[in-house]
């Protein structure tokens, strides 16, 4: 039905090049046709929220019940598992924690590709090794369906607020069909190439993350044991050539930002362990391609260290107090 919609479009818009209220129209129909999401996690359920704000209706699942619930009451259909999601819609994203999570969602006794229909569009927003997005890819593709990697930068303010960024890897005529949805959960929505290439943009960046929040919270210990006011410091880096993103928007000392993890005891946004998860999968592909990079495994070190110490569902942020605690070792 997917590529049906998405062809008649095309051929629409082609006849009527000159009318822009075909393109309208088609865009209008396909917007009422079900879209389903799977994983309602920190990030999935604010995504499916933002779906639901624009008029589609939304069939979901999740391995926890009790995190469908703020989706149902806003009129999401749930279901029990992927197949029942796939024999119910053609356009279906996910968003799961981790590479064997993805796996069994898709390939599973009871996952999407046993009931998927020919044509469908699958959407993996997961952070997920590349080389399991191509195999995804393969095993879609003899079914008759489409699949596209296409992972998010942003946290759960932006999943919230409609503005993550999305990564875009899979074949380029489909981009179009893609980018639709993804926008309305996203202000930016990038096509990368091929499949695999959106994984790797994001794994590139959430490296560069967290070597930036580690440094940032390195800086700032500095700081405050040199007598300085944290907010003064923060401001004073901001308007420096030290600013950036773990400074000016997710600051990692408690009391200096408002709306941030670390002025909420480091509850919500990130967690520790899904940082080190994507840092491993960082380090994997730098194995496999041959690339120093001497900083990520050292943030990688750390963050499986805070993992251990305690820290793994608290924000990545919180490196800011595992770095004050190991003054006291």
């Amino acid at each position: 039905m997917a590529a049906v919609l998405r062809g008649s479009r095309y051929l629409v818009g082609r006849f009527y090049k000159n009318v822009d209220f075909a393109f309208v129209s088609t865009r209008s129909m396909a917007s009422k046709t079900q879209v389903g999401f799977i994983g309602l996690g920190n990030m999935g359920n604010p995504m499916a929220k933002n779906l639901l704000k624009h008029g589609y209706p939304v069939i979901a699942t999740d391995v926890f019940p009790e995190s469908c619930k703020e989706v149902q009451e806003l009129g999401a259909q749930i279901v029990d598992n992927p197949a029942e999601v796939a024999d119910k819609a053609d356009r279906i994203i996910t968003m799961l924690p981790s590479s064997p999570n993805v796996i069994d969602a898709y390939t599973g006794p009871n996952g999407i590709l046993k009931k998927v229909k020919k044509g469908s569009l699958l959407i993996d927003s997961s952070t997920i090794d590349p080389a399991v997005s191509k195999e995804m890819a393969a095993a879609a593709e003899k079914t008759g369906a489409v699949f596209m990697d296409a992972p998010v930068s942003g946290g759960v303010g932006a999943a919230s607020s409609g503005k993550l960024t999305f990564m875009v890897g899979g074949a380029e005529e489909e981009f179009t069909a893609a980018k639709e949805l993804l926008s309305c959960m996203g202000a930016n929505v990038v096509y990368c190439g091929q499949v695999g290439t959106g994984q790797a943009a994001k794994i590139c960046n959430n490296m560069l993350l967290a070597i930036g929040m580690i440094g940032t919270s390195e800086t700032m210990n500095l700081g405050i044991r040199l007598g300085l006011d944290p907010k003064l410091l923060a401001q004073i880096l901001n308007m420096s050539s030290g600013r950036c993103w773990s400074s000016d928007t997710y600051n990692p000392v408690p009391g200096v930002m408002e709306g941030v993890p670390s002025g909420n005891n480091y509850q919500g946004g990130f967690g520790t362990q899904l940082m080190a998860k994507d840092l491993g999968l960082a380090q994997n592909t730098a194995t496999n391609t041959k690339t120093p990079v001497p900083l990520g495994s050292l943030a990688h070190q750390i963050y499986r260290m805070m993992c251990a110490r305690g820290y793994a569902t608290k924000d990545f942020s919180s490196v800011f107090q595992f770095l004050r605690e190991e003054e006291g070792q």
